[in-house]
């Protein structure tokens, strides 16, 4: 069985308009509530460890 050809050529913004979705975009970045530092969204702070308001993580600082 033989596999499909296109049979023509697409042109060159035929095949632009359909890159037009696959750029990338940067991360949203928010603050954390407890310590303001930058952390991402529906992630773990790493920098006091809290995620939704608990802490998650004991991190090394907290320890000594």
């Amino acid at each position: 069985m033989a596999m499909a050809l296109p049979k023509r050529r697409h042109s060159r913004s035929r095949t632009r308009q359909r890159r037009a979705h696959d750029a990338l975009r940067a991360p949203d970045i928010g603050n954390c509530p407890e310590c303001g530092e930058p952390k991402m969204s529906h992630r773990l702070c790493g920098g006091c460890g809290m995620y939704r308001g608990r802490s998650v993580v004991q991190l090394e600082e907290d320890i000594n």
